[in-house]
This record gives C-alpha cells, sequence and structure tokens, in this order.
C-alpha cells in the first residue's frame, strides 16, 4: 500500500461538507484542526486522541502527513479562516460583552 493510498484511507475532500477542505474522513474535524491542535496548542497526537476519541492515531498522524504535504494552502487557508473571524467579530460584538459594557457605564 502506498502512502497516497494510506492516506487517502483517512482523509477525504467532499464538496460542500467542512467548506470542501481535507477533513478525517467519516468526520467533520478538518485537518487544518489538528495542525492548529498540534502546533499551535501543543498538543500531541495521543492527546488529539483522547480528546476526540472517535478519530484514531492513524488518522491523526495522516492529517499530519497531509498538512505537511499542503502545508502552504492548509496555512493560508487558517489565517484566511482567521480573518473572516476577526471580521464577524468586529461586525458583530458579543451581545455579553456589550451588556457588561453597558452595566459597566452605568455603574460610573
Amino acid at each position: 500500500m502506498s502512502q497516497l493510498s494510506v492516506i487517502k484511507e483517512h482523509i477525504e475532500i467532499t464538496p460542500g461538507i467542512c467548506g470542501g477542505k481535507p477533513r478525517i474522513t467519516g468526520h467533520r474535524i478538518k485537518v487544518q484542526d489538528i495542525a492548529i491542535w498540534h502546533e499551535r496548542m501543543g498538543m500531541s497526537p495521543d492527546e488529539i486522541v483522547f480528546q476526540y476519541p472517535s478519530i484514531t492515531l492513524s488518522d491523526v498522524y495522516a492529517a499530519l502527513a497531509y498538512y505537511h504535504d499542503h502545508l502552504e494552502k492548509i496555512r493560508q487557508q487558517i489565517q484566511e479562516d482567521e480573518a473572516f473571524a476577526r471580521e464577524l467579530q468586529a461586525k458583530h460584538p458579543s451581545l455579553v460583552q456589550q451588556k457588561l459594557k453597558d452595566m459597566h457605564g452605568r455603574e460610573n
């Protein structure tokens, strides 16, 4: 079995599911999620499986291999998603934060 077929066994891309981004087969956990948890949050593959027991250690390693094979594209997708989230947050501030700000303003 070649490396490509092993990764295809664990990673799928389906238009309309998770924005067509690569994800763990049969799950909504994206390759970029695994990459973020591993690189930015410092989670080991074992910790990721512990937190998400519906996926396997093989799934995590396949996702990391896929990520490293497509590094630039996935990092760009992560940056685009983060920019979109910041933009959305700026346009639609948290109602809880707004209420706290209003309450805090009335106390002074």
